[in-house]
């Protein structure tokens, strides 16, 4: 009989051990330095504005976020060091602004706001999240997570020699370069000439034949079997974001992919745009690891942005929610 108790109560305590969890980690973070050649604001953008136009510049407001991998990419490889550093250094007046800082900024409406409270009146998703401003403080241009230096140069030549007037940049990009990227299959993709019809979330992937990141994403991303298991959720479609021959949407109406992108100021390739119940919900306009966009799919075939406020919102909880379950977290995979 005693052995009996004895037994049972091993059984107890190592149960009581299986069954605390060790909280998973996170892996990945960045720590970096904001180069010493950034201007020393005093986050009066009227004033920055009027200062960078007596020197012939536009102003770069550079939105990024302490440890962000993406953002650590974007300044060694771009402000740093690389091709773009000294182009940027003679056109553009560059301010950073991270989005969790407390620093007051007085923008040109007049209006003072913390740094914080301006990257959510923003709206920003991603870090880094890049502003340019005209000579009036108007913004002229966004791009909404890393860019890699080619793509950034792009941009960069595509606002300082205000080509933004006349053109997309898309448009400027495929007449600085030749065809680059064959179209790639995939197994879950989908050809679909009639949205309105559908009723399952929607993933539509935008690429074109001047994609520099198109390969990559292709075999670093959308084939790996997690992210796979998301993409099932979703009707997957690709389109051609320079196509002219027009589908149906979800309204009915006929549209083309170059006016979709357009109209939802898509300009990264490739990118996508996540629809649920024939609504934009979120669109991808960057690259980003497997971590990240897994957490995007799963917001919109969860339903989850009808209970978060914003995706980042969405995006903390869910990683505590996996740290507790002992899941480990790599931001660069």
């Amino acid at each position: 009989m005693q052995s009996l108790i004895k037994s049972i109560f091993l059984t107890l305590i190592f149960s009581s051990y299986s069954l605390a969890i060790e909280p998973g980690k996170v892996t990945g973070g960045e720590r970096y330095d904001i180069p010493s050649w950034f201007t020393d604001s005093f986050l009066d953008i009227s004033d920055d504005v009027e200062e960078a136009s007596d020197e012939d510049k536009k102003v770069l407001l550079f939105f990024h976020l302490d440890g962000c991998p993406y953002c650590n990419a974007m300044v060694n490889q771009n402000f740093s060091s690389g091709s773009n550093k000294s182009f940027i250094q003679e056109n553009f007046s560059v301010i950073a602004v991270n989005i969790k800082g407390n620093r007051e900024i007085t923008m040109p409406d007049g209006d003072a706001i913390e740094e914080k409270d301006l990257a959510k009146l923003l709206g920003i998703k991603y870090t880094p999240t890049i502003l340019f401003l005209d000579k009036s403080g108007k913004q002229i241009f966004r791009t909404n997570g890393y860019r890699n230096p080619k793509t950034f140069g792009h941009t960069l030549s595509y606002i300082a020699d205000n080509h933004y007037i006349e053109k997309t940049l898309n448009e400027h990009i495929l007449k600085e370069q030749s065809a680059v990227y064959d179209f790639r299959d995939h197994s879950l993709l989908t050809q679909v000439d009639n949205f309105s019809k559908i009723n399952t979330p929607v993933l539509m992937l935008f690429e074109d034949q001047g994609c520099t990141g198109c390969d990559y994403i292709h075999q670093k991303l959308l084939n790996l079997e997690t992210v796979k298991e998301e993409l099932k959720k979703f009707t997957f479609v690709r389109v051609d974001g320079n196509s002219d021959k027009p589908f149906i949407f979800f309204d009915g109406k006929e549209i083309t992919p170059r006016e979709l992108a357009s109209k939802y100021d898509l300009s990264f390739r490739p990118g996508f745009l996540l629809f649920d119940e024939g609504n934009k919900i979120i669109e991808i306009d960057n690259r980003l690891y497997s971590f990240h966009f897994n957490t995007v799919l799963n917001y919109v075939s969860g339903k989850h942005y009808k209970e978060f406020d914003t995706f980042n919102d969405y995006r903390r909880a869910r990683q505590v929610e996996l740290l507790e379950k002992g899941v480990n977290i790599n931001l660069v995979d």
